[in-house]
């Protein structure tokens, strides 16, 4: 594939993705996956559809100043500007001249002659002139809402959960790309033995705080041998500290109750090692699909798979079935902006009120399953407090019978203990803690045991 192909490809990504809600991830991934991108071109191609998404109001606000207000642009010429001015102003090693050369002619190609003109006048103006500074936003939620490329409701409700500081750094944060991690699979290769090989394959590793299966790995881990062997599971460190607190021994009963794509099921089933049985839910078949697909990956025989509505267990299973139970419920993502940038742009208030309710019903009809010994993991991938905190506080106040696990926060590992600022009701990781994605999880058994 020629760079005006690549660059093509990656304007028909972000116009799928702004027009019709799909992810960028998977449409990059599909053409990867579909051989029609040389292997030296993934990381530009990576590069310049997240990099356009996630700098999508920074690169609004630079088209204003080289675009008539009243000038009404298709989508395609509008996304196009963006893609260009991402390229100019962020990323050193692409010349201007052939970033320009590319955009006027796939303009030629997708509209008219008038239309390339158009295109080659305003980036020769932006070349020329340079891209506007953002001192001259007054307010300063606005001006961080340009500047991060969030959008300023979301910056906002940020502010006023957690401060401008925490907030710019969040920010920040969510646009950098994070590190590699991944978990081993215990009962076939050890972390040293892990870590070893893949330093002997060319890639620099360290293990991670979060989990005794973690890895740290700089480098596409995807092209290991040991990935190809199923030997490693590409899972965020966060997301790794869900399985590590549920606290779980062999031949436990535990139930799943949300989940695909499998990542936490199969660290659960490696935790049991390979003993006892999961019940893994999930709405969809397409989905539960997924688990199935990866418990069978990893040799894992001791998870049980089925599509159905989590709220409505009840009709599967009788009160005081199981040892463990984990509710990572469904949630708006706000942790993960930075491998999935469309969210922040897709997701509104009402979103998060709507998820809110769905949790709180999960929690409440999942509850009765427990085993009166048992323990609940409730966990998200979001760093809302709607979602998280307030979640947690309705349910023991609607049901006073459960608590906070006690032990919960001293068997956290000593690091993560030290280190964040720990609620009454959970543990919330921000993405510029570790650098990793944004995750609250906290652990409720029923009171007396």
């Amino acid at each position: 594939m020629t760079k005006f192909k690549l660059r093509s490809s990656a304007l028909d990504i972000l116009l799928r993705v702004d027009n019709g809600g799909a992810y960028s991830h998977l449409l990059i991934d599909q053409l990867i996956k579909s051989n029609r991108v040389a292997e030296k071109d993934h990381g530009l191609l990576t590069e310049i559809v997240y990099g356009s998404i996630q700098r999508k109001l920074t690169l609004a606000y630079f088209t204003k100043k080289f675009v008539k207000k009243n000038a009404k642009l298709d989508d395609w010429v509008k996304w196009l500007l963006y893609l260009s001015f991402y390229q100019m102003y962020y990323l050193e090693r692409v010349p201007d001249h052939a970033v320009i050369h590319e955009a006027v002619g796939i303009a030629k190609e997708r509209g008219h002659k008038g239309i390339a003109s158009f295109v080659n006048g305003v980036l020769r103006q932006a070349q020329r002139e340079g891209f506007p500074d953002f001192e001259n936003i007054v307010d300063e939620s606005e001006k961080l809402s340009i500047r991060a490329s969030h959008p300023q409701w979301l910056v906002n409700r940020w502010i006023e959960q957690y401060g401008y500081e925490k907030t710019t750094s969040m920010c920040e944060e969510n646009l950098i790309t994070k590190p590699f991690s991944v978990r081993i699979q215990p009962q076939k290769i050890s972390r040293e033995e892990a870590m070893l090989q893949l330093q002997q394959e060319g890639y620099e590793v360290k293990p991670s705080i979060f989990s005794s299966q973690g890895i740290i790995v700089e480098g596409n881990v995807l092209k290991s041998s040991l990935f190809k062997q199923h030997l490693l599971t590409i899972q965020d460190q966060s997301s790794m500290l869900v399985a590590e607190m549920m606290d779980l021994s062999d031949n436990m009963t535990v139930l799943d109750a949300c989940s695909a794509p499998g990542g936490k099921t199969t660290h659960i089933g490696e935790k049991l090692n390979n003993t006892g049985q999961i019940f893994a839910y999930d709405l969809h078949e397409k989905k539960t699909k997924l688990v199935k697909n990866k418990a069978a990956d990893l040799g894992l025989t001791n998870i049980t798979t089925q599509a159905a509505d989590s709220r409505n267990l009840a009709n599967f299973h009788t009160e005081g079935t199981f040892d463990r139970v984990l509710i990572d419920a469904p949630c708006s993502g706000l942790g993960v902006i930075r491998g999935k940038p469309d969210i922040k742009y897709q997701k509104t208030e009402q979103d998060i009120s709507n998820l809110a309710n769905i949790q709180k019903q999960l929690l409440e009809n999942i509850s009765p399953l427990l085993k009166k010994d048992g323990k609940i993991l409730y966990s998200t991938c979001t760093i809302d407090q709607e979602e998280n905190e307030q979640v947690v506080q309705a349910f023991l106040k609607e049901n006073p019978k459960f608590e906070v696990d006690p032990t919960f926060f001293d068997s956290l590992p000593n690091d993560i203990q030290a280190s964040f600022g720990l609620s009454n009701v959970g543990l919330q990781i921000f993405p510029d803690d570790y650098h990793t994605d944004g995750f609250f999880l906290t652990r409720l058994r029923l009171k007396n045991q």
